[in-house]
């Protein structure tokens, strides 16, 4: 290079910015590196993490553990007709494990932000996805006795003792 009408190297404060900016480079890269890989990390500890902490996840005690579904849990524990059943076996879609554990996520987190924040209300209630998911589901058990009516009511129509409030209350 010639600077100044001669062949030299560049002034000392020039090379001090060329390196300066890839040692920011180089840093900003590492840390990033690093970001990602502590990312990666927390993510497979909790998809395959603790040991049993993704069965623990979809039991109903665990689901009731936050106390958001304390009476609902109580009403299935007590008198549910469904008593056997873990309550992602209707509350999510069963139909594939991704869309499973999407939903179970999107679920979770919505019901944890809530509690954290104080924002639960007295009466919770079931939302149109949800209710879709667990009509789905109920075809997806009881699919031969299904298959034998119409499938475009609500099974609850019907079935009304099902539902966590209504459970062992007579129904006329």
């Amino acid at each position: 290079m010639v600077f100044a009408g001669r062949d030299a190297s560049p002034p000392a404060s020039h090379l001090t910015k060329v390196v300066g900016m890839n040692e920011k480079v180089r840093r900003r890269l590492k840390l990033g590196l690093l970001g990602g890989a502590a990312a990666l990390a927390v993510a497979l500890f909790l998809l395959l993490g603790p040991p049993q902490l993704l069965a623990k996840s979809e039991t109903p005690e665990f689901c009731e553990s936050c106390h958001v579904h304390e009476a609902q849990y109580e009403a299935w524990f007590h008198a549910g007709a469904h008593r056997r059943r873990a309550c992602v076996d209707c509350h999510l879609p069963n139909d594939n494990k991704p869309v499973h554990y999407m939903w179970k996520s999107i679920d979770g987190m919505k019901d944890l932000i809530l509690f954290n924040a104080g924002h639960v209300p007295d009466d919770i209630r079931i939302t149109e996805h949800g209710r879709r998911v667990v009509q789905a589901n109920c075809i997806r058990c009881h699919a031969e006795t299904v298959s034998m009516i119409d499938q475009q009511r609500q099974c609850t129509d019907c079935h009304r003792r099902i539902m966590h409030k209504r459970s062992g209350a007579m129904m006329m």
